[in-house]
C-alpha cells in the first residue's frame, strides 16, 4: 500500500471505502464532511492505495492545540495486513511536524476491536466523556 494525500477524484471510491467499513451514519454526509476537511490542513486527509484502487483512509485534524484523528478506515478485504498502523504513523508523523503535544480521537464504546487496535499503538483512556453538540444536520 502506497500513501498519498486526498484528491478531488477520490471522492466515490473513499465514500464507498467509508461504507463498507460502517462509517457513513445519517447524521454525516460524507460528500460534506470531505467538503469541510479540504478547507482546513488537506495535507492531513490521506488514502493509501493499491493497483486496486483506494483500501485506506485517515482524516487528522490540528486545532492548535490538540490534534484529532477521523475516519481511519481499512477495506474489510485488506485488514489485518498493517495498513491501519501505517496510516497512524503517517498522520501521527504530519501532526507531530505542526507542533501537536497530543492526538484525541473518539471510538463508540461498541466498537471493542478498534478500540483494541489503538491502545495496541499506545492511546489510553482518558477518563473524560465526549459531548457533542450538533450546528448543522446533514441528514
Amino acid at each position: 500500500m502506497k500513501l498519498r494525500e486526498y484528491q478531488e477524484q477520490d471522492q466515490d471510491d473513499v465514500i464507498a471505502l467509508w461504507t463498507r467499513c460502517g462509517l457513513v451514519v445519517p447524521q454525516n454526509n460524507p460528500v460534506k464532511d470531505i467538503q469541510r476537511k479540504l478547507q482546513v490542513d488537506r495535507d492531513l486527509f490521506l488514502v493509501g492505495f493499491m493497483p486496486q484502487g483506494i483500501v485506506a483512509t485517515v482524516m487528522g485534524g490540528y486545532d492548535g492545540h490538540r490534534g484529532w484523528i477521523n475516519y481511519l478506515a481499512v477495506d474489510p478485504s485488506e485488514q489485518r495486513n498493517g495498513y491501519g498502523r501505517i496510516l497512524m504513523s503517517a498522520i501521527e508523523t504530519l501532526l507531530e511536524a505542526k507542533g501537536c503535544p497530543k492526538i484525541n480521537l473518539q471510538v463508540r464504546s461498541s466498537n471493542s476491536d478498534i478500540i483494541g487496535f489503538y491502545v495496541a499503538l499506545g492511546y489510553g483512556d482518558d477518563n473524560v466523556v465526549g459531548l457533542g453538540k450538533r450546528l448543522e444536520y446533514d441528514a
